[in-house]
């Protein structure tokens, strides 16, 4: 690990120089990195909301600060650090409240849907990434044409904005997780357009085909200017059109506002034992081994609970039959991974109705754990005095043992085990 203090690296847990000479130590270095990556997740929902015409000059102000204190000899303090990490979660929630707001705000009150999954036959765009507005403007630019847009990964949810979801050109959603579109891509055989984080670069058989804009960029990949699709439209006109390839279809929407609406119904139940728990399984999904531990987890739940789900972590669950509870899906997909603000929303409203607080709530958070914007997330819950998080398949690279045994013993932060079921049940008999 690399010490910007002493400009030499760890061998352990401490520096190579005397920890006294830089004041630096392994601690020191994972809080300040936990900090850095909690603030790149937080720029980048700032940057989709500011897009929209949302920003916040406190958040602003914050990162400045925050970025200071990452400077050369600024802060070696682990408590002064860790209080800046809990801060960076305080603003990010802030930040994820004016992008829920936004996005309602431009594209429309969420409702749940029904969404066709698999292509139609004729000329097609697939999106990708996180970024509404960039779809948004797309459909606006082909409006008129025969080309038919698809979403992909986290970009499902916009099907739940009825401007979004009633454009004539939007035809459905194609594909998974982010992890799963080299094979994917190269499957579709129109353009794809990439609006964010989660691309991989790609390999010959589609890197003609792929097409980037603003932060977003890979090698070789075609780049386009800041809202003008031209290039890529011309691309879906030329390219073989997609088959007529239906496969099925799925429900989402179930965002913050509508679980709002039912919170009485939802109260009512939790209090006469007919919900006997609800669990938040999803997240940063991720392609290495271990990741199935998500999907045993949410089979094996009672059919008296319910499970939210958003972010890309939902593809380890989807694909399976939950059926139904009080009239509603057991599965409520609430969108994307900034509207784990909304999950957070529905506890707290649960929790004051019930006259408890969120840690007292039939509730067990099982997050898959990858980049940046988990960090910002994490950091989310743990302001807000979440216990009991159970983090995995592994725990971050950047949090050292000691760091994780602090954030263990303050706020019972837990990694998924080798036994799914057996976790599940210790949770349920918690509760």
């Amino acid at each position: 690990m690399y010490c910007n203090q002493c400009e030499q690296t760890f061998r352990n847990s401490a520096c190579v120089n005397s920890p006294g000479t830089c004041g630096k130590d392994a601690d020191v270095q994972s809080l300040q990195e936990t900090l850095l990556y909690g603030l790149k997740g937080m720029a980048a929902y700032a940057h989709h909301a500011r897009r929209l015409g949302h920003h916040d000059e406190t958040v602003s102000a914050f990162i400045e600060e925050a970025l200071f204190v990452t400077m050369t000899n600024v802060n070696f303090d682990p408590e002064a650090l860790l209080d800046y990490c809990l801060r960076c979660g305080e603003m990010n929630l802030r930040v994820m409240e004016l992008l829920d707001a936004a996005h309602v705000e431009t594209f429309g009150a969420p409702a749940p849907s029904q969404v066709r999954e698999g292509t139609e036959a004729g000329p097609g765009i697939l999106v990708t990434g996180h970024d509404l507005l960039d779809l948004w403007e797309l459909l606006c630019q082909v409006e008129g044409t025969a080309i038919r847009v698809y979403t992909h990964g986290e970009m499902l949810p916009a099907h739940m904005y009825p401007r979004l979801r009633d454009h004539p050109n939007l035809a459905g959603h194609y594909g998974g997780a982010w992890q799963d579109q080299k094979r994917e891509f190269a499957a579709f055989s129109g353009p794809v357009l990439a609006t964010t984080n989660c691309v991989l670069i790609p390999p010959e058989q589609y890197r003609d085909r792929l097409y980037t804009i603003r932060a977003t960029g890979v090698p070789n990949a075609r780049r386009l200017p800041d809202g003008d699709y031209s290039a890529l439209i011309t691309a879906a006109q030329t390219c073989p059109p997609c088959p007529e390839a239906p496969a099925g279809e799925s429900t989402i929407g179930f965002h913050r506002q509508v679980l709002l609406d039912q919170a009485p119904t939802l109260v009512e139940a939790v209090k006469s034992g007919a919900i006997s728990h609800f669990f938040v399984i999803g997240g940063c999904d991720g392609a290495e081994k271990g990741r199935n531990y998500f999907t045993d987890y949410a089979r094996a739940t009672p059919p008296d609970s319910f499970i939210l789900t958003l972010g890309c972590g939902k593809y380890r669950i989807r694909d399976h039959d939950y059926g139904e509870h009080l009239g509603l899906p057991r599965l409520l997909d609430m969108g994307q991974c900034n509207d784990a603000y909304g999950a957070i929303a529905v506890a707290a409203a649960l929790a004051e109705a019930c006259e408890c607080g969120i840690n007292d709530l039939p509730l067990t958070l099982v997050v898959s754990w990858f980049e940046q914007k988990a960090v910002a997330v994490l950091l989310s819950l743990l302001h807000l005095g979440v216990r009991g998080i159970t983090l995995g398949p592994n725990p971050p690279a950047f949090i050292t043992p000691g760091v994780f045994a602090i954030l263990q013993q303050r706020y019972d932060l837990r990694l998924t085990g080798q036994d799914p079921e057996g976790d599940l049940a210790r949770a349920l008999a918690a509760a």
